[in-house]
């Protein structure tokens, strides 16, 4: 049997008959949609939580709004999600020059003009104030309060002065924050640096876990800050176990949200009998695999299949390298993992914590990268490089030997394994 495992916007054909003894994983995948479109103007019209759209923006008597968009790195069919919406606010009588859309970078870097044709298309672009979010641009952040476990809330500025906003995304599991989308879109997506830097350094608390939201410090805190930022209203895509849109919600941001995250644990939280040797994994494909940044999600996921001393083969094309400047520099400034440990207890810091993450699975398991980037630079990251998923194989028969149990995961960036069949969080 051949498997087509996602690359960059290619991908690598791969023979299970290479493998001693594999199983391959992956979650429940939907039904498709047939018309996105018309399944979001459906939510709109009929939300979770709220009134319509339309209701809602008139009973607020909204005249500027706001719209929060993902940036790049999250795959987002904005195709089908905008022009909806934008209708909907045509009919509430507001102009386009008073609809901003603002992209939701957290920490990320700002798009291009070009990425964000590509993303939103040129007809939105042409139309409407299309601006990245900037959380260095302190005079632009507003201060709201304090939240719950200390996280000092400042927020884009366009964002608050709205009197009606929206916030899009895409529901997936997280590994630390449980789950993406909703809440999300105000933090990180649209807060200062210093904000999002003390919510993050939450991580290393057992509840800020993949899939669980359950006094997860990190999910509380995003919670409050969508309310005190005023986000009125959501529109989110579910992705199942094959990264594909499998519903779509829209209204309240807790209600609506949490109907995603039931539809979506469906689909991708898998229960596996046992963990394994090796699991051979692709990130996804673009932009999943963009950079390290991104695909290390990939990784968390599949080194809950992979029993200590174990191996992961990562296949993620990583184009724009590690992808964050204080990540890469955690990851190659130091001169073992330790060190890494010790840097982040003495003071978390905004992509360190990615580099964090990784070493507590690189001390446990190796990980070999398939990846367009150079060798030296990959070994300076802890991986082992490997040219291709063959050359890749015969690293892991050199530690394994060639009775391996395996499990494959093509699409790892969005599929949980649960070792014994147990609760997430249980774990």
């Amino acid at each position: 049997m051949v498997l087509d495992l996602k690359y960059g916007r290619s991908h690598v054909p791969f023979d299970l008959d290479r493998l001693p003894q594999a199983q391959v994983l992956t979650g429940r995948e939907a039904e498709p949609i047939s018309d996105l479109r018309g399944e979001v103007l459906s939510k709109l019209r009929c939300p979770t939580g709220t009134r319509s759209l339309l209701d809602e923006l008139r009973r607020k008597r909204a005249r500027k709004v706001v719209i929060i968009v993902n940036d790049i790195t999250r795959p987002t069919p904005y195709a089908d999600m905008l022009p909806p919406i934008l209708d909907e606010l045509r009919e509430a009588g507001i102009a386009h020059t008073d609809v901003t859309l603002v992209v939701a970078t957290g920490i990320h870097r700002g798009m291009t003009s070009e990425e964000l044709r590509l993303m939103l298309g040129d007809e939105v672009c042409d139309t409407y104030d299309v601006r990245n979010h900037d959380c260095e641009d302190d005079v632009n952040l507003v201060y709201l309060g304090q939240l719950s476990f200390g996280t000092q809330l400042y927020v884009n500025r366009v964002v608050i002065e709205a009197d009606f906003v929206i916030g899009t995304g895409v529901i997936a599991p997280h590994y630390f924050a449980g789950f993406s989308g909703g809440r999300k879109a105000i933090l990180p997506g649209v807060s200062g640096r210093r904000t999002i830097s003390h919510n993050h350094s939450l991580m290393t608390s057992k509840a800020a876990a993949v899939c669980n939201l359950d006094g997860n410090p990190v999910h509380i805190e995003m919670v409050e800050a969508a309310h005190m930022a005023g986000m009125d209203f959501i529109v989110n895509v579910v992705t199942d176990g094959a990264g594909k849109i499998a519903a779509v919600v829209a209204g309240d941001v807790e209600k609506a949200w949490l109907e995603g995250v039931r539809i979506c644990s469906h689909f991708v939280v898998v229960p596996i009998d046992r963990q394994v040797d090796v699991a051979i994994a692709s990130a996804g494909g673009f932009p999943k695999d963009i950079n390290i940044y991104q695909a290390q999600k990939a990784i968390d996921n599949a080194e809950r299949a992979v029993k200590k001393g174990g191996t992961i083969v990562l296949l993620a094309e990583c184009p724009e390298g590690c992808g964050e400047p204080t990540f890469e520099s955690w990851m190659t400034g130091v001169g073992s993992l330790d060190d890494i440990f010790r840097r982040f207890a003495a003071g978390f810091e905004l992509g360190g914590h990615k580099a964090y993450s990784l070493a507590r699975v690189l001390r446990d398991k190796e990980v070999i990268l398939v990846s367009a980037l150079d060798e030296a630079f990959v070994k300076n990251l802890f991986l082992t490089p490997a040219r291709d998923l063959n050359n890749a194989l015969h690293l892991v028969e050199s530690r394994h030997g060639k009775t391996y149990e395996s499990i494959v995961m093509p699409s790892a960036g969005v599929v949980v394994p649960v070792p014994g069949g147990g609760a997430v969080e249980d774990l």
